[in-house]
């Protein structure tokens, strides 16, 4: 998932007064405590994963004017990982444009803005003299039309070609109920078959890449500013030993990729595979942590150790691919051959994922994985995924990842988790955490129960709580990432998400900008203050950008009133104005497809100097700005 490298830093705390109308009062110490570390549009495209002759393998297909399509193994098949193909069979009758349809993820934002590059692959699987044109179309569910392309077709043609056409609308329309056809004329083409596999559809993609994002979701991610990028994806390891993320299986020609069923219920196509995702990380200025699958899927079987040395090859050839030598590595040459002759940077790989479900394979797990991987790259770090030191493993991991799903008060309440861990040379990586309810007694139910659908204030406020906590030991809490990322409104498995979207709109949440606010506002130096109470509503950190002498202070205040703040600054000059921005709410203020802009960050300027008075909003997260030296 997708965050910041948290600050290297410890958090400001609170003295309370006793009296009614309490004021927090924050003392900075003025030396430093340590340093702060710095889509595709088409859905079912290549009937990839399913059982063909069946009406669930056209998921996402219908036919036009008539027609009759079927998925069918493919006796001549475009590819050994695409055995399947879509079959187009114009009965006698017809006139017109016949063919088929696509609905798209849910519906296809159509702008007139954007040029679309649309492929497929076609041949006829008995020669004919046929001779005529296929029409792409985008257009509305009723007909209308907006951007259209013909290619000449040949009946001769019984080996498979690739059509590539460009579709350029000439209007926008509001729906997104629209759809990608393909139609012949009915009456000249009565009696053909016509075979098709492997379609795309993609509008402009984030700086250009092929195979690359939307751009609107991927703007939004990158304005955040994110330093790492998790991947592929925790659970998305793997559910069983046939269905695991494989890196081979998801890189070269996308006709290579045979797709497997995922963890969630739906097919992955792998069009977003390990060289998309390092592009991603190369394009978004991101640190990749990568996992490799280590023996272990959630149907609960673990691999036996003797079984284990091929799955430790392939994580080392999957690593090579990444950062290997062309000269001396096939994987690595393979990534050459692909356009990226020099290596990626990569310093961070996880073994396995959430392996404290089975923490006893773990230990022989582990030590294999680790000591051959160690053994081959000696430079990089690898991150254990079992509760840390329970069991203990040998060799003794030096990173742990730690993942957490809980409510707002648990957030808040365990903002100084960190403090009481030893500083023994171990670092932690929050890999996986959100407030997910309000329910501590039902934390995935149903949302009538108190599970969220997207984050709320008190939510987003609780989590805050608990980066402050992050930001106060960052010098052993290397990482933390909200998780999961995304979820398209229109069907999802898992809530709530940090960013919602559907064909056409994206929506950040009140957790988006919590995130936002903490990773546009990092020092590179982190000074002690007075400790929150551990048992109040508000929590505080205080860091500087030594370069610019910007002075930061990010607090939370999960209360349901407003709190009076007093700062005592210990610089030499401090600049006698700042900003302050703010995001703040009522509890279940959120942002949703109804509600998209209902809680956003607002700044305004605020009187500061050495001593300063700022109240902290109910529900609020604030970032202060000053200047000093």
């Amino acid at each position: 998932m997708l965050s910041s490298l948290l600050s290297c830093g410890v958090l400001a705390s609170a003295i309370f007064a006793s009296c009614a109308a309490t004021v927090t009062t924050v003392s900075v110490d003025g030396t430093a405590a340590h340093s702060i570390p710095p889509l595709l549009l088409l859905q079912n495209r290549a009937f990839q994963q399913v059982k063909p002759n069946t009406i669930d393998a056209l998921f996402g297909w219908a036919p036009i004017n008539g027609t009759s399509i079927n998925v069918i193994a493919d006796p001549i098949p475009l590819s050994g990982a695409l055995p399947n193909s879509l079959e187009l069979t114009i009965p006698s009758g017809l006139s017109g444009q016949v063919g088929f349809g696509n609905e798209g993820y849910w519906g296809i934002n159509v702008n007139a803005s954007w040029t679309y590059n649309a492929s497929f692959y076609y041949r006829f699987p008995r020669a004919s003299d046929f001779s005529g044109k296929l029409t792409v179309m985008l257009q509305s569910s009723i007909g209308v039309v907006y951007a259209n392309a013909s290619v000449p077709i040949s009946g001769s043609t019984t080996a498979w070609m690739q059509v590539m056409v460009h579709l350029t609308p000439t209007s926008s329309p509001v729906s997104t109920t629209n759809i990608f056809t393909v139609t012949v004329d009915g009456a000249s083409a009565i009696g053909e078959t016509i075979n098709f596999a492997m379609f795309s559809l993609f509008p402009p993609t984030f700086k250009g890449r092929v195979n690359g994002l939307r751009m609107d979701i991927a703007q939004t991610l990158y304005d955040m500013k994110p330093s790492f990028f998790r991947f592929p994806g925790g659970n998305n390891l793997g559910q069983s030993f046939s269905t695991r993320w494989q890196w081979n299986a998801t890189v070269g020609n996308l006709i290579d990729r045979p797709g497997r069923m995922g963890n969630w219920g739906y097919i992955n196509t792998d069009g977003l595979g390990l060289l998309e995702y390092l592009y991603l990380c190369e394009d978004m200025e991101m640190e990749p942590i990568m996992a490799v699958w280590a023996g272990f899927s959630l149907d609960g079987a673990s691999l036996p150790e003797n079984d284990l040395a091929p799955y430790i090859q392939q994580a080392i050839d999957q690593i090579n691919f990444v950062i290997g030598d062309p000269a001396t590595s096939k994987p690595a040459a393979l990534r050459a051959s692909l356009g990226h002759p020099e290596p990626f940077h990569l310093q961070y790989v996880e073994i396995g994922n959430e392996d404290f479900l089975a923490s006893e394979s773990y230990m022989y797990r582990w030590k294999d994985f680790a000591e051959h991987l160690e053994a081959t790259f000696p430079h990089l770090k690898f991150i254990a995924t079992s509760q840390p030191f329970n069991p203990t493993l040998d060799p003794i991991p030096k990173q742990y990842d730690n993942h957490v799903y809980q409510t707002p008060g648990w957030f808040a309440d365990n903002a100084f988790y960190y403090d009481s861990v030893k500083r023994d040379g171990t670092y932690y990586f929050e890999g996986e955490y959100a407030v997910v309810s309000t329910n501590a007694s039902d934390l995935f139910g149903k949302p009538f129960n108190g599970r969220l659908v997207y984050p709320n204030m008190q939510g987003s406020v609780g989590e805050a709580a608990f980066m402050t906590g992050l930001e106060r030991n960052s010098d052993i809490v290397f990482a933390a990432s909200y998780a999961p990322l995304l979820m398209n409104t229109a069907n999802y498995q898992w809530s709530p998400n940090l960013i919602a979207f559907d064909a056409s709109h994206v929506y950040p949440s009140t957790s988006f900008y919590t995130q936002q606010l903490f990773s546009l506002n990092r020092g590179t130096e982190y000074f002690p203050s007075t400790l929150p109470w551990q048992n109040g509503t508000l929590y505080w950190s205080v860091t500087r950008d030594a370069p610019t002498n910007t002075v930061f202070i990010k607090i939370a205040n999960t209360g349901m009133t407003a709190e009076e703040m007093s700062f005592e600054l210990p610089f030499n000059s401090v600049h006698g104005t700042g900003n302050a921005t703010v995001l703040s709410g009522s509890a279940t203020a959120n942002n949703s497809p109804e509600t998209p802009n209902a809680v956003m960050p607002v700044t305004s300027q605020i009187k500061t100097g050495k001593s300063f008075s700022y109240t902290a909003p109910a529900y609020s997260v604030n970032v202060l700005r000053v200047e000093a030296k």
